[in-house]
């Protein structure tokens, strides 16, 4: 179903939450709430929702291609398999959110808060994930792959059986993280913070 953001902010606003399979494309809904919507299997592709308050937001199977989702509030928002492919989420806040088997392949996540997000065998290759904190994150079985994770906080993070060939890792977090069954082929590693790692068969082919 077709709709502008004015009818669907109109809809919101008199109590309705059920926008499953609802068409936004490029639609202008920055700044709005519409925490707790269902909008699930909707297309956003190129929706501009910076700022936006979508903390508890369905959004699962949900097109956000080319979406701006700057500063935007999404914890504890269900994103299970929902696509944010070059999406621009600077600074979005993702605490405790569901993003498994999401597509946030060459997303700029820069800045980010995935704190505690479920991540699990999400596509994030070539995503840029500089200075975002994923501290006690779920990335396991994730693909990470050529990502930049320049400053990141990964401390406490699940990384069992991760791929982060060719990936980025300077000045990143890593402390206390199990590292005994991810892929660092051909990673470039500087001054990383292992304290409290565990190395175990860490499938190491890295470049200092």
């Amino acid at each position: 179903m077709v709709i502008n953001a004015d009818e669907l902010l109109k809809r919101y606003a008199a109590g309705n939450r059920d926008f499953v399979q609802f068409s936004l494309q490029r639609a202008h809904l920055s700044e709005c709430c519409l925490a707790g919507a269902n909008l699930s299997r909707s297309d956003l592709t190129g929706a501009n929702l910076s700022r936006a308050s979508l903390n508890g937001v369905n959004l699962s199977e949900a097109v956000l291609e080319d979406a701006i989702l700057w500063r935007a509030n999404l914890c504890e928002s269900i994103l299970i398999q929902a696509n944010f492919s070059r999406a621009s989420l600077i600074r979005v806040v993702l605490t405790s959110a569901d993003l498994h088997k999401a597509n946030l392949q060459n997303a700029d996540l820069r800045l980010s808060d995935l704190r505690g997000a479920d991540l699990s065998n999400t596509n994030l290759e070539g995503a840029d994930l500089r200075y975002a904190d994923l501290s006690g994150a779920n990335l396991a079985g994730a693909n990470l792959s050529k990502v930049n994770l320049t400053g990141a906080k990964l401390s406490k993070a699940d990384l069992y059986n991760t791929n982060l060939t060719k990936a980025i890792l300077s000045r990143t977090d890593l402390r206390d993280v199990d590292l005994s069954s991810i892929i660092l082929d051909e990673t470039h590693l500087y001054d990383v913070q292992f304290e409290e790692a565990l190395s175990g068969e860490l499938s190491l082919n890295a470049v200092s």
